[in-house]
Protein backbone atom coordinates (compact mmCIF):
# COMPACT_ATOMS: atom_id res chain seq x y z
CA UNK A 1 0.00 0.00 0.00
CA UNK A 2 2.46 2.34 1.01
CA UNK A 3 4.74 1.66 -2.56
CA UNK A 4 1.84 2.41 -4.14
CA UNK A 5 1.04 5.44 -2.66
CA UNK A 6 4.52 6.68 -3.17
CA UNK A 7 4.93 5.81 -7.15
CA UNK A 8 1.47 7.79 -7.71
CA UNK A 9 2.67 10.98 -5.58
CA UNK A 10 4.68 12.18 -8.88
CA UNK A 11 1.98 11.47 -10.83
CA UNK A 12 -0.06 14.04 -8.85
CA UNK A 13 2.89 16.23 -8.65
CA UNK A 14 3.19 16.64 -12.18
CA UNK A 15 -1.31 17.43 -12.86
CA UNK A 16 -0.94 19.49 -10.13
CA UNK A 17 1.87 21.56 -11.19
CA UNK A 18 0.70 21.31 -15.07
CA UNK A 19 -2.66 22.34 -14.57
CA UNK A 20 -1.71 25.32 -12.19
CA UNK A 21 0.26 26.32 -15.44
CA UNK A 22 -2.86 26.43 -17.25
CA UNK A 23 -4.70 28.16 -14.85
CA UNK A 24 -2.31 30.68 -15.28
CA UNK A 25 -1.90 31.20 -18.83
CA UNK A 26 -5.74 31.21 -18.95
CA UNK A 27 -6.06 33.56 -16.09
CA UNK A 28 -2.94 36.32 -18.44
CA UNK A 29 -5.41 35.23 -21.35
CA UNK A 30 -8.17 36.88 -19.40
CA UNK A 31 -6.67 39.82 -18.29
CA UNK A 32 -5.69 40.70 -21.52
CA UNK A 33 -9.52 40.76 -22.72
CA UNK A 34 -11.65 43.93 -21.84
CA UNK A 35 -13.74 43.45 -18.86
CA UNK A 36 -17.89 43.57 -19.58
CA UNK A 37 -19.81 43.76 -16.46
CA UNK A 38 -23.20 41.64 -16.21
CA UNK A 39 -26.33 44.08 -16.41
CA UNK A 40 -28.06 44.56 -12.54
CA UNK A 41 -30.95 42.74 -12.31
CA UNK A 42 -33.84 44.84 -12.59
CA UNK A 43 -36.29 43.91 -9.18
CA UNK A 44 -38.92 46.36 -10.31
CA UNK A 45 -40.80 44.23 -13.20
CA UNK A 46 -40.86 40.72 -10.31
CA UNK A 47 -44.21 41.99 -8.39
CA UNK A 48 -42.60 43.33 -5.49
CA UNK A 49 -40.32 39.98 -4.75
CA UNK A 50 -37.23 41.95 -3.31
CA UNK A 51 -39.26 43.73 -0.51
CA UNK A 52 -41.42 40.64 0.27
CA UNK A 53 -38.75 38.56 -0.20
CA UNK A 54 -40.44 35.78 -2.11
CA UNK A 55 -37.54 34.25 -3.59
CA UNK A 56 -39.65 31.75 -5.85
CA UNK A 57 -41.18 34.73 -8.16
CA UNK A 58 -37.62 36.49 -7.57
CA UNK A 59 -35.88 32.78 -9.54
CA UNK A 60 -38.92 32.74 -11.89
CA UNK A 61 -38.19 35.99 -13.23
CA UNK A 62 -34.42 35.43 -13.84
CA UNK A 63 -34.37 32.02 -15.06
CA UNK A 64 -35.13 31.18 -18.66
CA UNK A 65 -37.85 28.58 -19.07
CA UNK A 66 -37.89 26.58 -21.54
CA UNK A 67 -40.89 27.15 -23.99
CA UNK A 68 -42.02 22.96 -23.84
CA UNK A 69 -41.98 21.03 -21.14
CA UNK A 70 -40.57 18.46 -23.38
CA UNK A 71 -37.05 20.25 -23.09
CA UNK A 72 -34.81 17.86 -21.83
CA UNK A 73 -36.15 14.84 -23.59
CA UNK A 74 -34.32 12.88 -26.33
CA UNK A 75 -36.88 14.38 -29.07
CA UNK A 76 -38.96 17.21 -27.25
CA UNK A 77 -40.91 17.57 -31.15
CA UNK A 78 -42.08 14.08 -30.96
CA UNK A 79 -42.98 14.17 -28.08
CA UNK A 80 -45.25 17.48 -27.94
CA UNK A 81 -47.03 16.02 -31.15
CA UNK A 82 -47.42 12.45 -29.45
CA UNK A 83 -49.15 14.14 -26.65
CA UNK A 84 -51.26 16.70 -28.09
CA UNK A 85 -52.59 14.09 -30.78
CA UNK A 86 -52.84 11.72 -27.48
CA UNK A 87 -55.12 14.22 -26.08
CA UNK A 88 -56.85 15.02 -29.18
CA UNK A 89 -58.26 11.49 -29.29
CA UNK A 90 -59.21 11.48 -25.88
CA UNK A 91 -61.59 14.86 -26.58
CA UNK A 92 -62.65 13.59 -29.62
CA UNK A 93 -63.27 9.59 -28.59
CA UNK A 94 -67.28 9.77 -28.43
CA UNK A 95 -67.81 11.19 -31.54
CA UNK A 96 -69.30 8.57 -34.34
CA UNK A 97 -66.45 7.00 -37.21
CA UNK A 98 -67.05 4.71 -40.42
CA UNK A 99 -65.20 1.95 -41.31
CA UNK A 100 -61.32 2.51 -42.55
CA UNK A 101 -62.36 1.04 -46.30
CA UNK A 102 -64.46 4.17 -45.97
CA UNK A 103 -62.30 7.05 -44.99
CA UNK A 104 -60.71 9.37 -46.91
CA UNK A 105 -57.44 8.44 -48.40
CA UNK A 106 -54.29 10.58 -46.83
CA UNK A 107 -50.83 10.02 -47.83
CA UNK A 108 -49.43 10.41 -44.26
CA UNK A 109 -45.51 11.60 -44.20
CA UNK A 110 -42.80 9.01 -44.27
CA UNK A 111 -40.96 8.11 -41.40
CA UNK A 112 -37.46 9.69 -43.44
CA UNK A 113 -40.04 13.27 -44.10
CA UNK A 114 -40.62 13.11 -40.72
CA UNK A 115 -37.30 13.14 -39.44
CA UNK A 116 -36.16 15.30 -41.68
CA UNK A 117 -39.04 18.08 -40.26
CA UNK A 118 -38.24 17.42 -37.01
CA UNK A 119 -34.65 16.53 -37.34
CA UNK A 120 -34.94 13.67 -34.96
CA UNK A 121 -34.21 10.60 -34.64
CA UNK A 122 -37.21 9.50 -33.91
CA UNK A 123 -37.81 5.42 -34.48
CA UNK A 124 -40.17 3.65 -36.55
CA UNK A 125 -42.14 1.78 -33.64
CA UNK A 126 -43.12 5.25 -32.18
CA UNK A 127 -43.72 6.88 -35.30
CA UNK A 128 -46.41 3.78 -36.03
CA UNK A 129 -47.77 4.65 -32.87
CA UNK A 130 -48.25 8.28 -33.59
CA UNK A 131 -49.68 7.02 -37.33
CA UNK A 132 -52.63 4.89 -35.69
CA UNK A 133 -53.61 7.96 -33.77
CA UNK A 134 -53.57 10.12 -37.14
CA UNK A 135 -55.86 7.30 -39.01
CA UNK A 136 -58.11 6.88 -35.99
CA UNK A 137 -58.76 10.69 -36.22
CA UNK A 138 -59.20 10.37 -40.00
CA UNK A 139 -62.37 7.38 -39.08
CA UNK A 140 -64.32 10.41 -38.19
CA UNK A 141 -67.35 10.83 -39.97
CA UNK A 142 -66.74 13.86 -42.44
CA UNK A 143 -70.12 15.37 -41.24
CA UNK A 144 -68.90 15.65 -37.48
CA UNK A 145 -65.07 16.30 -38.40
CA UNK A 146 -63.85 19.30 -35.99
CA UNK A 147 -61.80 21.84 -37.47
CA UNK A 148 -59.48 21.25 -34.89
CA UNK A 149 -58.62 18.14 -36.11
CA UNK A 150 -58.21 18.55 -39.37
CA UNK A 151 -55.66 21.45 -38.59
CA UNK A 152 -53.61 19.27 -36.48
CA UNK A 153 -54.00 16.29 -39.16
CA UNK A 154 -52.56 18.70 -41.92
CA UNK A 155 -49.24 18.78 -40.28
CA UNK A 156 -48.60 15.28 -41.19
CA UNK A 157 -49.45 14.96 -44.49
CA UNK A 158 -47.69 14.69 -47.72
CA UNK A 159 -47.74 17.84 -49.89
CA UNK A 160 -49.36 15.60 -52.86
CA UNK A 161 -52.71 13.70 -51.83
CA UNK A 162 -53.59 10.83 -54.05
CA UNK A 163 -57.08 12.67 -54.93
CA UNK A 164 -55.03 16.30 -56.09
CA UNK A 165 -53.47 14.55 -59.23
CA UNK A 166 -56.65 13.59 -61.71
CA UNK A 167 -55.07 11.26 -64.28
CA UNK A 168 -56.08 12.30 -67.74
CA UNK A 169 -59.00 10.32 -69.40
CA UNK A 170 -57.97 8.80 -72.66
CA UNK A 171 -60.69 9.21 -75.74
CA UNK A 172 -61.40 7.05 -78.53
CA UNK A 173 -59.99 8.80 -81.54
CA UNK A 174 -61.91 9.97 -85.26
CA UNK A 175 -61.07 6.58 -86.44
CA UNK A 176 -62.92 4.70 -83.17
CA UNK A 177 -59.42 3.06 -82.04
CA UNK A 178 -58.56 3.72 -78.14
CA UNK A 179 -54.97 3.42 -77.09
CA UNK A 180 -53.71 1.25 -74.06
CA UNK A 181 -49.68 1.09 -72.51
CA UNK A 182 -48.67 -1.98 -70.53
CA UNK A 183 -45.49 -2.67 -68.83
CA UNK A 184 -44.22 -6.18 -67.65
CA UNK A 185 -40.45 -6.44 -66.67
CA UNK A 186 -38.59 -4.65 -69.77
CA UNK A 187 -41.03 -5.21 -72.03
CA UNK A 188 -43.68 -2.76 -73.05
CA UNK A 189 -46.68 -2.33 -75.30
CA UNK A 190 -49.37 -0.16 -76.93
CA UNK A 191 -52.26 -1.69 -78.13
CA UNK A 192 -55.07 -0.23 -80.11
CA UNK A 193 -58.54 -1.49 -80.03
CA UNK A 194 -61.60 -1.23 -82.43
CA UNK A 195 -64.76 -2.51 -82.99
CA UNK A 196 -64.96 -5.14 -85.02
CA UNK A 197 -64.69 -9.11 -85.66
CA UNK A 198 -62.00 -10.08 -83.47
CA UNK A 199 -58.65 -10.08 -85.35
CA UNK A 200 -55.50 -9.89 -83.55
CA UNK A 201 -52.18 -8.28 -85.13
CA UNK A 202 -49.02 -8.33 -82.93
CA UNK A 203 -45.93 -6.54 -84.65
CA UNK A 204 -47.76 -7.19 -87.79
CA UNK A 205 -48.16 -10.76 -87.18
CA UNK A 206 -51.35 -12.67 -86.44
CA UNK A 207 -51.07 -13.94 -82.62
CA UNK A 208 -50.76 -17.65 -83.36
CA UNK A 209 -47.48 -16.48 -86.04
CA UNK A 210 -46.36 -14.01 -83.01
CA UNK A 211 -46.54 -16.25 -79.80
CA UNK A 212 -46.35 -20.18 -80.53
CA UNK A 213 -47.25 -21.40 -77.32
CA UNK A 214 -51.19 -21.31 -75.86
CA UNK A 215 -50.20 -20.18 -72.87
CA UNK A 216 -48.90 -16.28 -74.35
CA UNK A 217 -51.67 -16.50 -76.63
CA UNK A 218 -54.44 -16.63 -73.60
CA UNK A 219 -52.19 -14.31 -71.66
CA UNK A 220 -52.75 -11.93 -74.58
CA UNK A 221 -55.72 -11.61 -74.71
CA UNK A 222 -57.43 -12.35 -71.45
CA UNK A 223 -58.76 -8.87 -70.61
CA UNK A 224 -60.74 -9.79 -73.73
CA UNK A 225 -61.68 -13.38 -73.18
CA UNK A 226 -62.56 -12.87 -69.06
CA UNK A 227 -65.12 -10.07 -70.32
CA UNK A 228 -66.70 -11.88 -73.52
CA UNK A 229 -65.05 -9.77 -76.10
CA UNK A 230 -63.06 -11.81 -78.07
CA UNK A 231 -65.48 -11.31 -81.22
CA UNK A 232 -66.34 -7.69 -80.18
CA UNK A 233 -63.20 -5.99 -80.46
CA UNK A 234 -59.91 -6.29 -83.67
CA UNK A 235 -56.87 -5.38 -81.74
CA UNK A 236 -53.68 -3.93 -83.13
CA UNK A 237 -50.17 -4.20 -80.72
CA UNK A 238 -46.86 -2.83 -80.96
CA UNK A 239 -44.15 -4.74 -78.83
CA UNK A 240 -40.65 -4.69 -77.82
CA UNK A 241 -38.20 -5.22 -75.18
CA UNK A 242 -38.05 -8.38 -72.97
CA UNK A 243 -38.93 -12.13 -73.46
CA UNK A 244 -42.15 -13.51 -75.16
CA UNK A 245 -43.73 -14.01 -71.26
CA UNK A 246 -42.85 -9.87 -70.64
CA UNK A 247 -44.11 -8.95 -73.98
CA UNK A 248 -47.48 -11.18 -73.76
CA UNK A 249 -48.00 -10.19 -70.03
CA UNK A 250 -47.16 -6.45 -71.08
CA UNK A 251 -50.19 -6.74 -73.74
CA UNK A 252 -52.45 -8.20 -71.22
CA UNK A 253 -52.45 -4.47 -69.67
CA UNK A 254 -52.30 -2.59 -72.82
CA UNK A 255 -55.03 -4.33 -74.05
CA UNK A 256 -57.26 -3.95 -70.50
CA UNK A 257 -56.53 -0.49 -70.59
CA UNK A 258 -57.45 0.40 -74.39
CA UNK A 259 -61.26 -1.80 -73.28
CA UNK A 260 -61.85 0.24 -70.49
CA UNK A 261 -61.95 3.27 -72.76
CA UNK A 262 -65.02 1.86 -74.70
CA UNK A 263 -66.61 -0.38 -72.17
CA UNK A 264 -65.33 1.36 -68.56
CA UNK A 265 -68.45 0.01 -67.01
CA UNK A 266 -66.13 -3.18 -67.50
CA UNK A 267 -63.78 -2.18 -64.78
CA UNK A 268 -65.10 -4.55 -61.76
CA UNK A 269 -64.59 -7.44 -63.86
CA UNK A 270 -61.00 -6.21 -65.35
CA UNK A 271 -59.80 -5.87 -61.90
CA UNK A 272 -61.57 -9.46 -61.01
CA UNK A 273 -59.77 -10.95 -63.73
CA UNK A 274 -55.92 -9.24 -62.76
CA UNK A 275 -55.71 -7.74 -66.15
CA UNK A 276 -55.56 -3.84 -64.90
CA UNK A 277 -53.10 -3.99 -62.00
CA UNK A 278 -49.83 -3.11 -63.07
CA UNK A 279 -46.95 -6.00 -62.12
CA UNK A 280 -44.19 -4.11 -60.51
CA UNK A 281 -41.90 -7.48 -60.05
CA UNK A 282 -38.55 -7.30 -62.18
CA UNK A 283 -35.63 -9.81 -62.11
CA UNK A 284 -33.43 -9.20 -58.91
CA UNK A 285 -29.74 -8.69 -60.02
CA UNK A 286 -26.82 -10.31 -59.44
CA UNK A 287 -24.44 -9.91 -56.91
CA UNK A 288 -20.84 -10.00 -56.65
CA UNK A 289 -19.79 -13.11 -54.69
CA UNK A 290 -22.82 -14.83 -55.74
CA UNK A 291 -23.45 -17.48 -58.90
CA UNK A 292 -26.87 -15.72 -59.37
CA UNK A 293 -29.22 -13.12 -57.44
CA UNK A 294 -28.88 -15.04 -54.37
CA UNK A 295 -27.28 -18.71 -54.97
CA UNK A 296 -24.04 -19.10 -53.49
CA UNK A 297 -21.46 -21.25 -54.75
CA UNK A 298 -20.58 -24.18 -53.32
CA UNK A 299 -18.59 -24.59 -50.14
CA UNK A 300 -15.54 -26.41 -49.81
CA UNK A 301 -13.45 -27.12 -46.81
CA UNK A 302 -10.09 -27.20 -48.63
Amino acid sequence: MRFAQRSLQPTIRRCISTTAARRAEATEEELREPFTAAPEIDFAHTGGSAEKGDKKNTLRALRVVPASPSYFSAKPTFTDDFISLSALLRKVATLPVIPPAEAPKVAWKTIEQYRIMTNEPVKTARYHRMLQILRRLNCIHPALMPDEVVQAMQRYKKPNQPGDIIPKPEVIDELGRAKGVGRRKTSSAVAWLVEGEGEVLVNGKSLSEFFGRLHHRESAVWALKATQRLDKYNVFALVQGGGLTGQAEAMTLAVAKSLLVHEPALKPALRRAGTITRDPRKVERKKAGHVKARKMPTWVKR
